[in-house]
């Protein structure tokens, strides 16, 4: 391998960067005199140095070896090619098997002047390599990925870190030793650990472990959809696994007939991260689901956080941040789990915020921190329920208070009467749209007239997934298409309509983050005496569409004719409706 590549009369890395046009001969000059201080390579100087990227280096050492250049983007790994690979070679050699051609298998390096760790993977392989050149960055990012299509590598990953469980005792944090607790399940730990570092690279909100038929299923749930993270994996290891993820959680691991609920904390690379499970029997055994609150993440990400940043049109934004700037009141948010409900209120809360005021939060669990705020964990087991804390946040002097959910008409009675003594109240419900958020609080009992006269506004929102800007492209709807999903065929028929073709950034889905949509019912005078009157929803929307409400579909249709979303993606999300547009 080595006498291959030495052979060739090659051409200096930077005569080459010259001639591509990446850097001046000035520059090379320069990158030259910073090497005799830094003692770094000239590739790595000119990188550190901004003169270039590692896409154009290894554009320039292929050149240079005259080696083929492979896209990652486009060339993906022979399935099943990793479980072939003993799993500790990839990232210690820092390749890329990409496929096999005759007795010869071809990877990807990022540095073929690497002569001795090739020839040495060679003899660990005990097989002939053909070398292609990519980015360090792209390898990297496709092992950590688990795109070589094995569990190999997903665990290999946990090789680079470890994980601490944190166990909370009532004298602060003890910090445990995973390994001591189940010594005899490495394998396992390993695989969980993995799991838990892999979804929390690929930003998973959620991970779902699944027994069925196949065997043992991993998914992670991203932008609110489900994958699988892996392959099956053997029945065997179902047990084992629900077991060890018990162990950590504190549960029985003895009651497999029940549903349980657990928690645990692990810190990773200095950072706490919160893990909420729920176990649940099944046919074929225990599955379990394992909620991600990585809320130093979401923390730092709240920084500056404003309604702008969620996503919403500028007319709903200007009149719902009207609304949570009155006085006093209540502004109700309304959506499904996972719709982004509690983040547009933190938005809210965000911007209001000041010295002047107190602002008191009671939250199961707290998701954010929040820079002067104080925010109340609900303990049920405790005894600290939203009722009990709401009402003791009343004799804390707040001027502003939020409320996770309501969840039972105590709760909902102390808000409204927290909103109409002159408190500015957020909570949120769970409700399919603003107006059946209305029946669902006068079927708790509350009365009508304090229920609206306490309303500042109601808003129901949803997440819709955002076109990937790196593989967006053009694309056209049938007449059926669209027709299906409510658009009449001569009003959109002209409209450019997008779509992702899928890519390495957006894992292939087409979709990278997500925006927020709202429906924002206004409560005027004129709706409040119709509630009050107990009008039929029918004359209720008629007269909310009057006062200028855009409801759900019509502001995902302005999504997807804004070239942000889909069609298949609105539709997944929103209920087609015919007539209205």
């Amino acid at each position: 391998m080595g006498e291959t590549i030495v052979e060739f009369n090659r051409k200096k890395i930077g005569e080459i960067l010259v001639s591509i046009g990446a850097i001046t001969p000035a520059e090379v000059q320069l990158i030259i005199e910073e090497m005799g201080t830094s003692q770094k390579r000239f590739g790595e100087t000119g990188i550190a140095e901004g003169m270039f990227d590692e896409e154009v280096l290894a554009q320039a050492l292929a050149e240079q070896f005259h080696l083929p250049f492979v896209d990652l983007a486009e060339t993906l790994p022979e399935a099943g090619l990793a479980d072939q690979i003993p799993s500790n070679l990839p990232l210690k050699y820092r390749f890329l098997p990409l496929r096999e051609e005759g007795d010869s298998l071809v990877i990807a390096v990022a540095d073929p002047t690497d002569v001795s760790s090739l020839d040495e993977l060679e003899l660990q392989l005990d097989r002939k390599i053909q070398v292609q050149v990519a980015p360090w960055e792209k390898i990297h990012k496709v092992l950590e990925r688990g795109d070589v299509g094995s569990k190999q590598v997903l665990r290999e990953v946990s090789e680079d870190f470890k994980l601490q469980l944190v166990k909370e005792t009532d004298k602060g944090e003890e910090v445990l030793s995973i390994e001591k607790l189940t010594a005899d399940t490495s394998p396992i730990i390993r695989l969980i650990d993995s799991t838990l570092y892999d979804a929390l690279n690929k930003r998973a909100s959620d991970i779902h472990i699944e027994s069925n038929a196949e065997g043992v299923v991993i998914k992670y749930r991203v932008d609110g959809v489900l994958f699988r993270a892996t392959d099956p994996l053997d029945e065997r290891f179902q047990s084992p696994i629900i077991s060890r993820i018990k162990v950590m959680s504190e549960l029985d691991i003895s009651e497999r007939r029940i549903p349980q609920d657990g928690r645990f904390k692990v810190r990773l690379g200095g950072k706490s991260i919160d893990f909420r499970v729920s176990i649940m029997p099944s046919i074929f055994g225990e599955d379990a689901v394992i909620r991600i609150l990585d809320k130093e993440s979401i923390a730092s990400d709240l920084q500056g956080l404003t309604l702008e940043a969620l996503g919403f049109p500028e007319h709903e934004l200007v009149r719902f941040r009207r609304m949570v700037r009155e006085p006093y009141g209540m502004v109700l948010v309304t959506g499904p789990t996972g719709s982004g409900k509690t983040t547009s209120l933190y938005a809210a809360l965000s911007e209001i915020n000041s010295e002047d005021e107190k602002v008191i939060t009671i939250e199961d669990p707290v998701e954010y921190q929040v820079k002067g705020v104080v925010q109340i964990p609900v303990n049920e087991k405790k005894g600290l329920t939203f009722a009990r804390g709401l009402r003791s946040i009343l004799r804390h002097d707040p001027d502003k208070i939020m409320v996770g959910e309501i969840r039972d008409p105590e709760t909902a009675q102390i808000a409204v009467q927290s909103a109409l003594t002159g408190h500015l109240v957020f909570t949120t419900v769970h409700a399919n749209n603003v107006f059946d958020v209305l029946g669902r609080f006068l079927h708790m009992g509350i009365d009508a007239y304090n229920f609206v006269s306490c309303l500042n506004c109601v808003a129901a929102q949803r997440l819709v997934r955002k076109i990937c800007p790196h593989c967006k492209q053009k694309v056209e709807y049938t007449k059926q298409e669209l027709e299906e999903s409510g658009l009449p065929y001569e009003k959109f028929r002209e409209i450019d309509f997008y779509e992702g073709a899928g890519c390495e950034e957006c894992h292939g889905t087409g979709y990278l983050g997500r925006s927020a949509i709202m429906e924002l019912l206004d409560m005027n005078d004129e709706m409040r005496e119709l509630i009050v009157s107990k009008a039929p929803v029918t004359q209720l929307k008629k007269a909310a569409r009057e006062a200028g409400t855009i409801f759900l579909r019509q502001a995902a249709i302005e999504k997807v004719v804004a070239g942000i979303s889909t069609l298949p993606e609105i539709n997944r999300v929103t209920f087609v409706e015919q007539g209205d547009l």
